[in-house]
């Protein structure tokens, strides 16, 4: 989680960023943006459905978190690289498949993730275990946050970026996102030994022998794409309560996040650095000759800026995660989530 985190942090703080740079007008970005939920309602219902019933020898989650991992570092290393593709197509085209890309494969990474707790652990350790998974995720996303500042202000390496391409500090965080996203789901895939699937039903309460019989159930079964897609929305109609409520919550959630994270980049640079909004406008840009050295300057340090702030934020939430699980078991899990 910590390296999937680290990548989808970067992809949050900086894709804006990229975007504009790659010649994307203000007022598009969040027609860009529209590829990530897109992709994460078709992906993530066959993924989840498709993760439950496989047993490989990598086990039943780590075949589509390393299939995801491996997506994802392919797609991080080639999106800040669009200019390169420009015999194919316009570069913000490419970015824009690229961070499509990215973003189908964090969710066939997520997915099966978010399954694995649950999983490898009893009742009882859970909530300890979605605290330390919280507290690997916030860890993940300061440091990916931040890297880009780091990279400028540390390494010294450039953050602004010529017309139509991207800052080489970005360029590098992704590079270094990559590996680190690509090592951690490695190691995650195989140093940690799920259950064979007899020995993880008898944990649910099957006797060996009802175990046994539920495997055969769900082997001969087999469904079209099309069959697995009814399924999937039959269980949207009989789902308990609980999700339904939850269903409700994360709505407006993620409502909330998806117009920070387009809009964080444009709001920090106009109203904290001072940046007109006349130079997030791609055709007047054009016709002035392209973008002043100071302005480029400022936008490029708004841009490390905005990482800065995510960095915080997952600071904050990391700290907190640690207190989680006592918090929950004190108070119950739906009083912590609420006041959260």
């Amino acid at each position: 989680f910590l390296g999937v985190q680290f990548g989808f942090a970067l992809q949050n703080a900086n894709v804006s960023r990229i975007l504009s740079d790659l010649g994307a007008d203000l007022h598009s970005l969040s027609l860009f943006w529209l590829v990530a939920p897109i992709m994460g309602l078709i992906i993530q219902p066959i993924v989840g459905a498709a993760s439950d019933k496989t047993w490989t020898k990598l086990g039943r989650r780590g075949p589509f978190i390393l299939a995801g991992a491996v997506a994802a570092t392919i797609g991080m290393l080639l999106m800040p690289n669009a200019p390169l593709f420009v015999a194919l197509m316009a570069p913000m085209i490419f970015g824009a498949l690229m961070l499509a890309l990215m973003d189908a494969s964090f969710n066939v990474a997520f997915q099966p993730f978010r399954s694995l707790v649950p999983d490898m652990v009893p009742e009882e350790q859970r909530n300890a275990g979605y605290s330390i998974q919280s507290l690997l995720i916030n860890i993940g996303a300061v440091i990916g946050s931040i890297l880009p500042f780091v990279l400028t202000n540390v390494v010294g390496l450039e953050n602004t970026a010529k017309a139509g391409e991207v800052a080489p500090s970005v360029v590098w965080a992704f590079y270094i996102g990559a590996t680190v996203l690509l090592g951690s789901v490695l190691w995650t895939v195989f140093r940690t030994k799920e259950y064979q699937p007899e020995e993880f039903y008898q944990y649910q309460g099957m006797t060996e022998q009802e175990a046994k019989e539920q495997l055969a159930v769900e082997r001969s079964k087999s469904s079209s794409l099309g069959e697995k897609i009814n399924d999937f929305w039959g269980l949207m109609k009989t789902m308990p309560t609980t999700m339904r409520q939850l269903a409700v919550v994360q709505f407006f959630s993620w409502f909330a996040l998806f117009i920070m994270w387009v809009y964080t980049m444009p709001a920090i640079a106009q109203h904290i650095w001072g940046i007109d909004a006349k130079w997030c406008d791609t055709d007047y840009i054009n016709a002035t000759g392209g973008v002043p050295a100071n302005t480029a300057a400022a936008k490029a340090a708004a841009g490390d800026g905005v990482g800065v702030l995510l960095a915080t934020d997952s600071w904050g939430a990391a700290i907190v995660s640690v207190c989680l699980s006592k918090l929950a078991e004190t108070f119950g899990r739906k009083a912590i989530y609420a006041s959260s």
